[in-house]
């Protein structure tokens, strides 16, 4: 797939969605979240893909919103960059495959609500992480109060919205949004190591684990289990439980096909 903004590579059982503009620090703006929707869309449909990786340039994952686009905007105008934005960023979230954002230098702003919707996140320790809207006299409008708040605690996403700092690496990885932080010269391998992990596990209960996590976080404790039992008993129909279990008593080795 060619595009101005945003660029997909197919790769070894990976999707390579990378953001394509420099000379913005690849900021955010209505084209950029129209063509992810269509990268995404490209890798759901691709059954070679196995694992979608998010990944910028190595000054900047995505440095935020395109202020440029959003200064003189009004209502109208920002509830429809709010809708495209949505769209793009509800169909990565659910999209069917594991998702990693690879993060080197800005993950800021929109960039940060990008990377939130990912299932990992592993970072270049010359990351900076934050959600800086409110020195512009707005809040995050795209996932960072409701995203950030699920995945760690209230008071620490209240603080990064609220005092609208930016936080290195190291402290990022310690509140719990990133997975790891690695040397910038070792991010690409680190990650590929980890996509290679996923990619030798069965594709059908990779896609059940993350339905149940995804819409368990949406509902209640009870009704989430419900969810799970429903996955777990669904994958009973699978080749790949049958290889799986058979293989286990065997004691090799299972030949996964992801059916």
């Amino acid at each position: 797939m060619a595009s101005k903004t945003v660029l997909l590579k197919q790769e070894n059982g990976i999707g390579w969605i990378r953001f394509n503009r420099p000379e913005k620090l690849n900021a955010l703006n209505s084209q950029v979240f129209k063509e992810l929707e269509e990268a995404v869309a490209a890798c759901e449909e691709a059954d070679e893909i196995r694992v979608v990786i998010l990944t910028g340039s190595e000054k900047a994952f995505v440095a935020g919103a395109d202020i440029d686009q959003m200064a003189d905007a009004d209502v109208t105008d920002a509830a429809r960059l709010g809708e495209i934005s949505m769209r793009a960023q509800e169909r990565l979230a659910y999209l069917a495959k594991p998702t990693i954002a690879m993060i080197s230098g800005y993950a800021l702003g929109g960039g940060l609500e990008v990377a939130l919707c990912c299932d990992f996140r592993i970072a270049a320790d010359n990351a900076v992480l934050g959600l800086p809207e409110i020195t512009l006299g707005i809040i995050p409008g795209g996932g960072g109060t409701q995203r950030l708040s699920r995945l760690i605690s209230y008071s620490n996403a209240a603080e990064l919205i609220m005092t609208g700092e930016m936080i290195k690496a190291d402290q990022a990885e310690k509140l719990g949004i990133l997975n790891r932080v690695v040397d910038p010269g070792a991010l690409e391998d680190e990650v590929k190591a980890f996509a290679s992990k996923l990619i030798k596990q069965p594709a059908m209960a990779l896609r059940a684990a993350k339905t149940a996590m995804r819409r368990g976080l949406e509902v209640s404790l009870k009704d989430g289990l419900y969810i799970e039992q429903d996955c777990f008993c669904m994958l009973f129909s699978t080749a790949d439980q049958k290889e799986g279990m058979k293989a286990f008593m065997e004691k090799r080795k299972p030949l996964f096909k992801g059916c």
